[in-house]
C-alpha cells in the first residue's frame, strides 16, 4: 500500500478520498468500464466507514473492532457479499440506536448514531441485493463483477 493512502482512509472526508481513487483510475488509463463501478462502489462503501470512523466505532465484516480505517479495512468491506453484511448491519443498528453484530462493549455500542444508508442502498438495489431480506442471495454474476472492481481497487492503492 501507498503509504499516502493510510493518511487519506485516516482523516479525509468521503469525497476526497473518492476524488483520489478517481484521480488514480484515470493515471493508470484504466478502463471507463471500470472507472464507471469502481467510483459508485467507494462512494457506497464510504459513505457508511467514514461516519463510522467519525464515531470511533469501525469494525471488520466479521464484527472485530478497529481503530482505524485504512486501505486494508476498506478493501475487506469491498467484497461484494460483506457490503451487503454492513448494509443490514447498519440498517438495524439505525433501528436500535445501539451498533449491532460486533465485539464493542455494550457502553461503546450505544455511541453509534443513525447513517444515512441512501447511497449504499441505491447502490446495492442496482445490483440486486433485496434490501428487505438479508437472506436472499444476490445474482452470482453480481458478485463475481465486484472481485473484478476490488481487484481495481487493490491495485489502486
Amino acid at each position: 500500500m501507498k503509504p499516502e493512502a493510510y493518511e487519506l482512509f485516516k482523516n479525509a472526508d468521503r469525497e476526497t478520498i473518492v476524488q483520489k481513487i478517481k484521480s488514480e483510475l484515470q493515471t493508470r488509463n484504466e478502463s471507463p468500464f471500470w472507472a464507471d463501478k469502481v467510483v459508485p462502489f467507494s462512494r457506497a462503501i464510504l459513505s457508511a466507514l467514514v461516519p463510522l470512523r467519525e464515531m470511533n466505532l469501525l469494525f471488520t465484516p466479521e464484527g472485530k473492532p478497529v481503530e482505524q480505517l485504512t486501505p486494508e479495512l476498506f478493501l475487506e468491506w469491498s467484497d461484494f457479499l460483506s457490503l451487503k453484511i454492513l448494509a443490514f448491519t447498519l440498517a438495524k443498528s439505525n433501528e436500535t440506536g445501539v451498533l449491532q453484530r460486533t465485539a464493542y462493549a455494550e457502553e461503546k455500542a450505544k455511541a453509534y448514531k443513525a447513517i444515512d444508508l441512501e447511497l449504499l442502498g441505491a447502490y446495492l438495489s442496482r445490483y440486486s441485493v433485496n434490501l428487505e431480506r438479508e437472506d436472499l442471495d444476490f445474482p452470482i454474476a453480481n458478485y463475481n463483477l465486484h472481485q473484478g472492481v476490488s481487484n481495481v481497487i487493490k491495485s489502486l492503492l
